[in-house]
């Protein structure tokens, strides 16, 4: 296939470089961006009289059809074509003859790449945001079933302070919300049309950048036509909020991992998020919650592909920018198919309340309540720990726990114990008095369910 720029050059180029220098084999997704940008730019043309209305009304039309064929499979896109852009002008020409060489008057592929993109990744932003949005509804469905099931939470790995499954799912639901009001502000930053930049320096014909971006849904046009062309600043951003959504993913993944095992016991994954062994009859395994795990490293690699390729370049546009495209591509469709896994994996999972309190009630996790009652009774906090501190001690020595240590035990180590320091070391009560807000009491996680529901619609 003839290149439009041949003229230019007196020998063919060496079929090695074609296939280096094309992209048509990823950037082909871009196909209903690019036919929709192409529409506002004909019909911008033909308005501002750059082009006979007629004409416009042809490319238009034109465009149209071609996009209709190619979603229901009429058309297919020619591997060997250089890009999607120059496939899609070379089909309309054939189709509508010499007026479809008017499309891309006052544009460059420079620009237009650049619309592409843009348009592509303020689709994607969406989808991925409503996937955020069922991820972040299951959590709280979760957190409502379980806003009394009391567990230890941890500090180190080690058993610390009782809270209770409700607010452990919440503490995730605040990454995963942070994560969807993050990619709502990439979306505001990629909404912006670069269309009009031209190759750098934008163009001496009176086009209308504004009417485009109108046509197209976008909130306004760049400010400078070198940046318009160069900056990639908003597809960056948007792989680095994606990363951030898999670094989430995969503390969760790990936490997952543990819970599910026979030493913690805390959850039971659905046999259909679960794998067996080709050895070991016995085995279920969290291939899932693995995978999520192991995946979060494709996409930090998706991010320092894109931050190495735009690190060195000067302006305005350079071939290196052609590899952002695959990166974020990767990103993406890593990102949106370990939320849609993970949010079925643990809508399904079954929360074991009896371990949970099992586990609660050893490892002293109420030790710090002792010293708190302590306190309230006149002892310095520092004396309280110290006594709650020898409390634990002689309990390990003798294998027993504060709720079952007799007061006059508990009086041999301070005389200000009396029978309150049994409903100080309940677990319930350890919970249900911690009412500060965004504590784990009933009312605090009732109180963050209607917050993150608010937020999500």
């Amino acid at each position: 296939m003839a290149k439009l720029w041949d003229a230019r050059f007196s020998k063919a180029e060496n079929g090695r470089v074609n296939d280096f220098n094309s992209s048509i084999s990823f950037d082909s997704r871009l196909f209903r961006e690019d036919i929709a940008g192409s529409i506002a730019h004909a019909t911008m043309l033909g308005r501002c009289g750059i082009i006979e209305v007629a004409e416009a009304e042809k490319i238009v039309d034109g465009l149209g059809g071609i996009l209709r064929d190619l979603e229901s499979g009429a058309l297919t896109i020619d591997p060997e074509a250089e890009d999607i852009h120059m496939f899609v002008e070379e089909v309309l020409t054939k189709r509508i003859g010499d007026t479809g060489k008017r499309l891309h008057t006052a544009r460059s592929r420079n620009d237009q790449v650049a619309l592409d993109i843009r348009l592509y990744l303020r689709r994607e932003i969406g989808e991925i945001r409503a996937l955020l949005k069922e991820l972040l509804k299951t959590l709280t469905d979760i957190a409502e079933q379980n806003a009394d099931a009391v567990m230890p939470g941890y500090t180190h790995l080690q058993r610390a302070q009782p809270v209770t499954f409700g607010h452990y799912m919440l503490a995730y639901a605040q990454m995963f919300l942070r994560d969807t009001e993050r990619l709502g502000q990439i979306y505001d930053r990629t909404n912006i049309s670069p269309l009009g930049s031209g190759a750098l320096a934008s163009t001496t014909y009176p086009i209308d950048r504004a009417l485009v971006a109108e046509l197209l849904a976008m909130d306004g046009v760049t400010e400078n036509s070198m940046d318009g062309v160069s900056d990639r600043d908003f597809l960056a951003e948007l792989i680095f909020a994606l990363s951030l959504v898999m670094t989430h993913l995969s503390r969760f993944s790990e936490e997952i991992i543990l819970w599910c095992s026979s030493e913690f016991s805390f959850i039971e994954l659905d046999d259909a998020f679960s794998t067996g062994s080709s050895i070991m009859p016995q085995k279920k395994n969290p291939d899932i919650a693995e995978l999520v795990r192991g995946k979060t490293g494709r996409v930090y690699g998706d991010l320092t592909t894109i931050l190495t390729a735009l690190k060195g370049i000067p302006l305005a546009y350079n071939k290196d920018m052609q590899e952002d495209k695959e990166a974020v591509f990767d990103a993406i469709d890593t990102a949106k198919l370990c939320i849609e896994l993970f949010t079925a994996m643990i809508g399904s999972m079954t929360v074991k309340t009896a371990r949970l309190r099992e586990a609660a009630s050893g490892g002293f996790i109420n030790a710090t309540d002792c010293a708190d009652y302590l306190v309230k009774k006149g002892l310095p906090f520092r004396d309280a720990y110290r006594v709650s501190g020898r409390l634990v001690a002689y309990c390990i020595e003798n294998k027993t726990d504060f709720e079952s240590l007799p007061l006059d035990v508990y009086r041999n180590f301070s005389p200000l114990f009396d029978e309150g320091i049994y409903d100080a070391v309940n677990l319930d009560n350890c919970v249900n008095r911690r009412t500060v807000y965004g504590g784990p009491s009933h009312d605090s996680v009732m109180r963050q369910i209607a917050l993150v529901r608010s937020k999500i619609g």
